[in-house]
Parts: structure tokens; sequence; C-alpha cells
């Protein structure tokens, strides 16, 4: 899934490339991923694009005034041209092609996803908070408003464990399964822990952890093309999706805790004591 990092470089892959163009047509291939219906995405026709933006994981083209808000969800991608195929676009079948943007000089992009659970979503708005997902965003990490004493607030008194917390959307804007996984393993902290638990210099590792993790991403794939960002991201990790690979750190063997619908990574000796967390469900909480 494509987190703050991915979907920043996005946006400043679309400054460079789609700002100040105009949108000569939208092309849906999926009706499903539409998920609002007036303004139409056919009123985009004809209208300058005059930013791109990131709201969390969410990304933002203003449209002269219109708002086309894409959230790539789990297995979407945007997939770049400076030239599109000429053959149109056509709604239904089996196609990872779901909605095609062509500019007037001929360029463009697809939104593509791929497997069979689709949460691919488009928006057409007149402002980005008519967008539930954005409307109900917490702070961004990378905001220079948020401090150490902000985060310090959202923990303080949170029964949920801290890996949660951290992907939690309404909580903490941009940071997914990935991000947290590699900003726990870096704050040397359980994801199993009580968010709420965490002594002081707990919190000054995750804080110091959140900020190096995140800032570091973001360089890394800064002037990336759209169709590097995925390989960089997988590149950059030191535990997600390395289960059975040594840690960088200390060496130990990186292991995995699997749930119904994703997984986390984390290494025994830098992160829970050296215990190894068998299993979500018989695991204590560790600190």
């Amino acid at each position: 899934m494509p987190e703050l990092p991915e979907v920043q470089a996005l946006a400043a892959f679309l400054r460079e490339r789609a700002v100040g163009r105009v949108v000569a047509a939208v092309e849906v291939g999926s009706v499903a991923v539409l998920k609002t219906y007036d303004p139409p995405v056919t009123s985009l026709q004809g209208l300058e694009v005059l930013s791109a933006t990131r709201h969390g994981k969410f990304l933002d083209l203003d449209v002269d005034g219109l708002h086309l808000v894409l959230h790539l969800a789990r297995a979407g991608w945007l997939r770049w041209y400076d030239e599109l195929p000429a053959r149109p676009l056509r709604p239904g079948g089996r196609s990872p092609q779901a909605l095609r943007v062509r500019l007037d000089d001929g360029s463009g992009f697809d939104l593509t996803e791929a497997g069979t659970r689709k949460g691919l979503a488009v928006y057409v708005v007149r402002d980005p908070a008519e967008v539930r997902g954005i409307a109900t965003l917490g702070p961004d990490p990378l905001d220079p408003r948020f401090d150490r004493a902000a985060l310090a607030d959202l923990l303080r008194g949170s029964r949920h464990q801290v890996k949660g917390l951290l992907r939690d959307q309404s909580v903490l804007a941009g940071v997914g399964n990935a991000y947290s996984d590699e900003v726990l393993h870096a704050a040397r902290i359980s994801p199993f822990a009580l968010a709420g638990s965490l002594d002081d210099e707990q919190v000054d590792r995750l804080f110091a952890a959140l900020q190096e993790v995140l800032t570091t991403a973001v360089a890394a794939a800064a002037g990336r093309p759209a169709a590097e960002l995925k390989d960089a991201k997988r590149a950059g990790m030191r535990v997600h999706g390395r289960t059975g690979q040594a840690c960088p750190v200390c060496g130990d063997v990186v292991r995995e805790v699997s749930f119904a619908d994703r997984s986390l990574q984390y290494c025994p000796t830098c992160q829970t004591g050296g215990k190894p967390l068998a299993d979500r469900r018989t695991s204590r909480f560790l600190k």
C-alpha cells in the first residue's frame, strides 16, 4: 500500500508533469472506483490542473477549483505515460485499468488496481474536506507543528496497541502497515505494547524514529518517476516484508505475526527482549 512517502512523491511527480496542463478527457474503466457522482468526472474536461498535494495517504489534484482526489488503497497505483495509448479506456472487462486521465499534450495517467480485493477510490469534489477520509484525518507526522508533545498527547491514556495506533488514520495521517513496522523497529518498541503505557524514554525514541524513518523515506522517493517508487520503498525496508532474513541492526531473524488480512514484521532482539510473538491471540503485550 502506498503510504505517506510514496504519495508525497507522486504529488511532486504530478506537479512536474501535470500542473499547467488541461484535462482533455477522463475515461472510466471501472465504475466501482467512483465514490462521488456530483460533480461527474466529465466535469474535469477542459479545466487546467493547478496543483497536486497530499492529505495523509490521499492524493489531491486541484483542477481549476474542482478536486480529483485519489486513494490508492492496498493494490492501486498510478501509471504515468508521456504518450497515452490512443485507444480509449472502456468500462467492464478484467483489465486492471480503472481510470484514465488524458491531458492536452497527449500525456496522462492510468489508475490501476491488481487483485480481487478492490479498494481504489476516486472522488470529484469541490472541497477535499467533503471526502470523509480526509475530513477525519489526524495530524500529519511531518507537519512542523507536530512535535514530541503532540505525539505524547496522542499516546496518553490509550489502551490500543502502539502498532494499531500508528496505523489509525484518524490518529496519525499517512502511516500504514509498512512504515509502522519500520518506525517501531527503529524505536526498539514491541508492536503489541500498549500505547498509553510507554514511558518518557520510549516516547522520545518513538518520536525520533517516526521523524527519521519518514524523512529518510521521503528523501529516497523524491525525484523518482512513479514507476520506480514501489521498488524504492521495498529497498528501504529493514524489517517489513523481510520475514526470515537477518535484522540489519543485530543479526537476529526477522519474525512475523499474521492476521486475517495483513501481517507485521519485527525483530525479537531489538523490540521484544528476545521473545518471539508467536500469535496475536496468545502473545502478551511486551514493553
